[in-house]
């Protein structure tokens, strides 16, 4: 399941963003978000997602379960 942001606790500090290994959180409004297309929860390059590792405020990079969970290729 990839991350989201939860856009009322964040703070718009911006640590997450160049952690990111695959460009997926972008800055719109003072607030920073995760476009779930391109997040792999970090899979194949960290041990954790780094979103959720960074983020000063805890529970703001929470999991989308409304979402499928990521699928490396094969």
């Amino acid at each position: 399941m990839p991350f989201k942001i939860i856009a009322s606790q964040c703070t718009g500090c911006s640590a997450c963003e160049p952690l990111c290994p695959n460009g997926a959180i972008s800055e719109k409004e003072g607030s920073f978000f995760i476009e779930a297309a391109k997040c792999t929860e970090c899979v194949g390059h960290f041990d954790e997602p780094q979103c959720a590792a960074a983020c000063p405020v805890d529970n703001t990079c929470v999991v989308d379960r409304s979402l499928p969970r990521y699928q490396a290729p094969d």
